[in-house]
């Protein structure tokens, strides 16, 4: 059986439904802060926290768990900076929580989502896995120590590992049955549709002054369908015996703010408010990944990279959301 930490959230919801369609079964173990119930349509769902170092055990002792996919975090940046440590507690110790609770159980198989925001503000673009590590920010701190002390197990406990560091994770699942829904809501493109709903007022824009094309941020924007996969491929990867590593993952195509704006008014058919604002701090004006490593280590080509494909299924999720 596969334990999907934090597998009622957005990313770990659509992992924990490939997997079922692959035939795997599946524990979802999430605390329902921020997940919702109603996205664990397969599988068994366990309510706790990796804190709660008893509940994991109790979980470990009940269930024949092989590998554990960890989604299990903290995710906003400006909270993070507010906040500090609430995300080194949640996400770091929470963390050492869970790998040691497996390496009692004998599990050490994990795949680990991390993040772009690792690398901080790069240097060059696309970004390679072999690009020093800087981050901004303590949400990205904290991925970063995650990276390091899985580094650690592995050399010391033998634990085996895939870091996944993708970029904007965005879209839902095709067929429409889950999707993306956070509260609060920070991300452009669920935004950018509840504007386009009539949900928001507007849509803002921080920053037309980037040393871009047209002065918006650009970012690489993957399907989440495509990062499942990924995920079920760094699982493989390792069975096969592949080694310990961490692979970006995007489309290697980046997209400015305006551009996904004018992609959803075409998606839609609706006209979207947008007021120009003042850059935040901290905004990188381009951040763009290269997935060659996973390409090729992996065999993970993403199926949907393309923008308007992208924003057409998180349209249809958004319109027919049941939660």
């Amino acid at each position: 059986m596969i334990l999907v930490a934090g597998g009622a959230g957005y990313i770990g919801s659509h992992v924990n439904q490939m997997l079922q369609k692959q035939g795997y079964e599946t524990i979802v173990l999430d605390n329902l802060v921020y997940g919702h119930k109603e996205a664990v349509k397969q599988g068994i769902l366990e309510i706790g926290s990796l804190g709660d170092t008893a509940r994991l055990e109790e979980i470990f002792e009940q269930y024949p768990i092989e590998a554990v996919f960890h989604f299990a975090a903290y995710a906003y940046v400006g909270e993070s900076v507010k906040d500090p440590g609430k995300y080194y507690n949640n996400n770091v110790v929470n963390t050492l929580h869970l790998l040691d609770v497996m390496a009692r159980h004998g599990v050490n198989m994990i795949v680990f989502s991390s993040t772009c925001a690792t690398y901080g503000v790069p240097e060059q673009i696309p970004i390679v896995e072999e690009m020093e590590q800087r981050p901004i920010n303590p949400y990205g701190a904290s991925k970063l120590m995650i990276e390091r002390i899985l580094s650690d197990y592995h050399n010391a406990y033998g634990v085996h590992y895939c870091c996944l560091r993708y970029f904007n994770a965005a879209g839902a699942d095709p067929a429409g049955e889950i999707g993306e829904s956070h509260t609060p809501e920070t991300h452009l493109i669920p935004l950018i549709l509840m504007a386009a709903a009539g949900d928001r007022e507007n849509i803002r824009v921080f920053g037309t002054d980037y040393p871009t094309r047209d002065g918006s941020c650009i970012r690489d924007y993957i399907h989440v369908t495509d990062l499942a996969d990924a995920h079920i491929k760094a699982m493989d990867y390792l069975k096969r015996g592949g080694k310990s590593a961490c692979f970006n993952l995007g489309n290697g195509v980046g997209h400015s703010v305006l551009e996904v704006i004018e992609a959803a008014r075409k998606v839609t058919g609706r006209e979207i408010p947008v007021i120009l604002d003042e850059r935040r701090p901290g905004d990188p004006p381009a951040l763009v990944g290269s997935a060659k490593k996973a390409e090729k280590e992996l065999g993970w080509i993403p199926r949907y990279g393309d923008i308007n494909t992208i924003v057409s299924h998180a349209w249809n999720w958004y319109c027919n959301r049941k939660y």
